[in-house]
């Protein structure tokens, strides 16, 4: 988790992302009331064990499910993060759960680059697929590749600046 963010000790409401620190990635969900989240998961996963999330990048497709958000966060820490309201007006919350409660049990295409968790909540929280985990592996991805070693430690110190 970023060293600027401590557990959330919001309470999350109805339509809110959830962001789960996963150690070298963020697993995403959405909060749809009395603790419970909206996410994707593998479908191995879905049929029961597994850390939810990580799995799910090595395949192709990913199941829709609604869990406990204790459960989905296990150990790990998450918090409240509607990072984009500033940019892109959320939809109603009761439009956001009703959208996330229909998605439960169906399977859905799954990539990491463009189809993953993130993308999933962005969409029914604003009806923009976005990832920007995504999108800062590729800048960090390029700056390595046309600046090397000294580019990728101006890309992490740019970024903590940022997240200052």
């Amino acid at each position: 988790m970023p060293e600027h963010c401590q557990q959330d000790r919001r309470k999350p409401k109805r339509g809110d992302l959830i962001e789960i620190f996963r150690g070298g990635f963020e697993h995403w969900a959405i909060y749809v009331g009395k603790g419970y989240v909206v996410h994707l998961t593998s479908p191995s996963e879905a049929a029961g064990g597994g850390v939810s999330g990580f799995s799910s990048v090595v395949g192709n497709r990913a199941i829709v499910k609604r869990e406990l958000l204790s459960v989905v966060a296990g150990g790990d820490k998450y918090r409240v993060n509607n990072k984009h309201d500033d940019k892109y007006n959320p939809l109603s919350p009761n439009k956001i759960v009703q959208q996330a409660e229909d998605m439960v049990g169906k399977e859905v295409p799954y990539s990491v680059t463009s189809d993953n968790c993130e993308h999933f909540v962005n969409t029914l929280r604003y009806g923009v697929s976005r990832s920007d985990q995504v999108i800062d592996g590729v800048i960090t991805f390029v700056t390595t590749i046309l600046f090397g070693v000294p580019g990728l430690v101006f890309r992490v110190v740019t970024r903590k600046l940022q997240n200052s």
